[in-house]
Formats: structure tokens, sequence, C-alpha cells
């Protein structure tokens, strides 16, 4: 995009998009971000509605407790200082030794005056370096060179990040590696706006801050489908053999096992790898499971599928048994024509336009930065295995005439319990990455969900797991119980994952909700349906459950109900 298409953005009609509060606090002109984080967000679907500080006027901002900002209440809070400002103030310290701890504090004190009086997420943009004018590369080597201090302070906002649930970083320090110098600065703009970035920085840097927005807002992208021939090695498996193939430390070679790399640490982290090729799967398989060089194993592709039909159709197939929404896959191939027909049958899915050539193909999907995520969990390492799982039980259902017959033979178990402090991160996880099975679709971060879990006045939780013969699905679901009244529990939240659907999880879940209430002499269980762009699968949930429309809410009288029949055992 440029900033002609990002004004024109600006004009269109934003009705009906997800809306979501930013703030900007900075020291500089940040006029032309907020305008390219609004376009941008156009084009995510984001209606992201700004309010910028007077720039260089954070203090007095946050001190006013009239001030808009408050009234705002913002959901995302940037909060920016200028490499540039910070090195004069650096300058002027006297070359201080303690100047990263400084500014530090001085973030940590600007989000505890704000904490006090809003709730907000804040996304801190972090320091890019340069080359030190003054002590040249003698900088690595003291502690009071200007480098040294950025460096420092880059890494000290990272440990206070990773404890802090309510921080999170903009790496504009890395931006400007992929970038460069020369392409983020613009030294005229700056003189005569004080205006940070060049224009077509600002555009890269709003980008990235709405990719940021979109993971947390159930944005994230959960799969990556991957092409074989001459996308994953090079040549042709069928035609040239094994042996023939490009893959290794030599030559193209290089190109194609730096693919694979970046393939198995996405895979490492949570994220689904499926294989949709057109070939015969006795050669499409070889390769995994004989070539020295390979980085990805057969172990590590959830869906693996190599035939002759169409790739979208495939693509429906891998879709169906993953149960996740197509806007949440990506598909890689070298084709130009199988990415127009995926583009063209299902254009859900994201379907990068690879560079011709091979050796352009990770740095340009690096630029890309699709596998936004805004948290990461000990059983994102297992989700691989998860849905090879699924798809055995898929392959077991065909077997049984009877879909009874079937659930029984799975043998399934649930543990449940409140949240603790190991559910915890994979409970806020879910709220903010769910977006089907997810009845009113209310985010929260870590730190409300340790809130909620610790106020046993008003709240009282439930975490699900699920597992069976085939594995273990993890923690896969959730629920949140307001105590309104002596008599009424209000669902808050109702979440489950949907690689569990028709496996009367539900039933189970409201057979637990219904057990509570009974043992604490609730009358009614009160729900509400609150609709989004995703979440249309469960508009009838309440209804099939046996509730009762009433004044927009669903009403549950705990003395007629029947216990749900369902097929799962508490461990």
């Amino acid at each position: 995009m440029d900033f002609k298409q990002i004004k024109a953005n600006l004009k269109k009609d934003f009705t009906g998009l997800k809306k979501v509060k930013v703030a900007i606090l900075a020291d500089s002109s940040t006029q032309y971000l907020a305008q390219a984080i609004r376009g941008i967000g156009y084009e995510k679907k984001l209606d992201i509605e700004i309010w910028e500080a007077e720039y260089d006027a954070i203090d007095l901002t946050i001190s006013d407790i009239s001030s808009e900002l408050y009234a705002f209440k913002p959901d995302f809070t940037f909060l920016f200082l200028s490499s540039s400002k910070l090195q004069k103030k650096f300058y002027k310290s006297g070359y201080s030794s303690d100047f990263s701890g400084d500014i530090l504090e001085y973030y940590k004190k600007v989000t505890e005056v704000m904490s006090s009086h809003i709730k907000t997420n804040y996304l801190i943009v972090n320091f890019p370096d340069k080359l030190d004018s003054v002590f040249g590369h003698y900088a690595g080597k003291v502690n009071s060179s200007f480098s040294y201090q950025v460096k420092k302070i880059n890494i000290s906002l990272m440990d206070w990040a990773q404890n802090n649930a309510a921080v999170s970083i903009i790496d504009l320090c890395g931006l400007q590696a992929m970038y460069g110098n020369a392409f983020v600065t613009d030294t005229r703009l700056y003189i005569s706006s004080d205006a940070i970035f060049s224009l077509d920085f600002t555009i890269k840097l709003a980008e990235n801050c709405v990719q940021v927005l979109e993971a947390f807002t159930g944005g994230s992208k959960k799969c990556l489908i991957l092409d074989l021939d001459n996308t994953l090695w090079g040549g042709i498996i069928g035609d040239d053999g094994l042996e023939n193939i490009q893959i290794g430390d030599l030559g193209i070679g290089k190109a194609f096992t730096e693919i694979q790399l970046w393939a198995k640490a996405l895979k490492d982290r949570g994220i689904i790898l499926a294989v949709c090729s057109k070939n015969d799967e006795i050669n499409a398989k070889e390769p995994f499971d004989k070539h020295p060089d390979m980085v990805l194993h057969s172990d590590d592709i959830a869906i693996f599928i190599a035939n002759w039909s169409n790739k979208h159709d495939n693509i429906k197939y891998i879709q169906s048994v993953l149960n996740i929404g197509l806007d949440s896959m990506v598909f890689i191939d070298d084709n130009p024509f199988e990415r127009n027909m995926v583009r063209q049958f299902l254009p859900e899915v994201l379907v990068p336009e690879l560079p011709e050539d091979p050796a352009d193909y990770l740095p340009y999907l690096n630029s890309l930065n699709i596998f936004e995520t805004n948290a990461y969990t000990e059983e994102d390492k297992d989700r691989t295995q998860l849905y090879k799982a699924e798809a055995l039980r898929n392959d077991a259902s065909r077997s049984y005439t009877s879909e009874v017959d079937f659930l029984k033979s799975l043998d399934m178990i649930s543990e449940v319990k409140p949240f603790d402090a190991f559910t915890i991160p994979r409970v806020a996880q879910l709220t903010q990455r769910s977006n089907q099975f997810n009845l009113r679709t209310i985010r929260y971060t870590e730190e409300d969900v340790k809130r909620i879990a610790t106020d046993n006045n008003k709240y009282h939780t439930f975490s699900f797991t699920l597992a069976d013969k085939y594995g273990n699905h993890g923690l896969i679901g959730v629920i949140i119980l307001e105590k309104k009244d002596k008599e009424a529990l209000f669902v808050d939240t109702w979440i489950m994952s949907c690689r569990v659907l028709k496996r009367t999880m539900e039933q189970f879940m409201l057979n637990e909700i219904v057990q509570y209430a009974t043992r604490h002499k609730f009358k009614q269980i009160e729900g509400e349906y609150i609709e989004t762009r995703k979440n249309g699968m469960v508009r009838e949930h309440y209804k099939n459950l046996g509730f009762t429309a009433k004044d927009n809410k669903w009403i549950l009288s705990i003395d007629n109900y029947d216990t749900k029949t369902c097929y799962i055992t508490n461990a």
C-alpha cells in the first residue's frame, strides 16, 4: 500500500468492522503513523479508532485525570519514544551509565499511572540501533556509549514484558535490521514535521502494528499448508527421483533448506503444518522418510495430502479435519497457476505471491510477518500431534455405522477444575484466539484472567481438558460464571475448541455448570449470545441445550433440568 491508498481507505465505510480503540503517546509527530494504522486496519476488517496525545506531552497527559485519554478508554496504548530524542537526553545526562535503567523506570511509571485509571494493553516500541559516531566500534566495550545503552534498554524492555502480561513489544529494532536505516529515516521530513520515519517505512511499521492488534483480536494464522516440488525442495520428485532433488548445503538447495527450517520452527511454536501437493503419495512422502538432508519429517506434518485433485478441494478437506477457519490458513506454492486457483475458490486463505527465485522465498516471507502472535504456551509445542490424532479419529469414524458407537469407542475423559497457575496462560490464549465457538467473544489478557480466577466472591471458573484413546487434546474448554446475585449465574465466557465438536463436550460442560449451581443453591443460569462475523455456528447453542429466550438473554431453570446425555467421563 501507499499513502494514496491509505487515505482512500480512511474515507470508506467502517460500519460492521470489529472495533478497536488505540491511543498513541509519543515524543514526536505520529499523525502519519495514525493514518496508516487506521487505513491498513480497514484492509484487515478492523475499525481502529485512534486518539493521539499532543506529541512530547506524555507526562502532562497521563497526570491529568480529566484528560481525553482516560475518557477515551483505549483497548491498546502505543508508547513511543524516538531514538533521536533519546540520544539527546543521553548526551545531556553526561553519558550516564544508569541511563537504560532510568528509561525502564520511566516506562514503568507511565504504565502504573495509566493503569490506576483505566485498563489497557501497552504496546511499547523499542529502539533502533545505529553505529556510534562518538565511540565508534569501541562502543561495545564501554557502558557510557549510547549504542551500549540502547541495547541494554531493549533487553530490559523484553525482560519486563515477559513478567507483565499487559505489556508487549513492537520490535522497531528488528524492522530497522530488515529494511535498513536509510529506508527507515527521512531527515528532511523529521526537520520539517518532527516525524521520525520516512513515509514508506511508516507504512511498514503500521502494517506490523496492525498485525499485533489483529493477533490480540483473534486474527492469528494457525496453519501453514505447503506445496512440495520447487517449494520444499528443488526439482520434481516424481521425475527427478530422491537422489536428484535439490536440498541441503549445496547451491540452490540452501534456499529450500532454509524454508524447511522456518517451517520447522513455526511447527515447534504451535503452527499446524500440512502438505497439499499434486503428486503420487508414495513419491511425495519418500523424501520425508529417506532423504538425509530433509529438515521436515513425517512427524512434523499434521495432514499430508498428495493426489491429483484440485488443490482448493484438498485445502477444504484439510480445513474440515482441522476445524479451523479458512482465514487462519496460509498456502505456499511456487506455481502461479495454483496460487491463483486457490485465491479464486478460497479467497479467505492467505496465499503469498512468492518471488520467482527460490533464494528470495524466505526473505520475502519473513518480511510479511504472517504468523504474528501475542501468546505462547508449552501446550503449543504439541499442536501437530493433536491434529495428527484427530486425523486418525476421522479415519476411525468411517468404520462405524453409528455415531453413538463411535463416540463410546473413544473412551473420552475430561479433567474439570478451576483456573490455576498452570492453566491461566492457556485460558487467556483461548479468549484471545477463539472466534467460532465463542458465545460472547470477550477478550481477556493473562492479567485479567488472574484477577477473575482469584475473585471467588464474583466469579467461578472452569477449565476442561479432553483425552481419548488416540491422544490428549489438552485444555479445550473455558467457562467463566459471574455470580449476579444469590439465585442467578451469568455465563460471562463459554469457549470450546472446534476440534472437539460433535463429541458431546458442550453437553458435558453444561452438566458440570448445573452441578455447581445445584450445590451452591442457584436457581437459574443466564446465557448471552453476542454475534460476530465468525461465531454464527453457536447462534443456536443455548436453544439447543434447552435454554429459553427472554429479554435478549437465554435462561435455564435448575429445578427443571434433565442431565444431558454425553459420552465423556469426569477424570
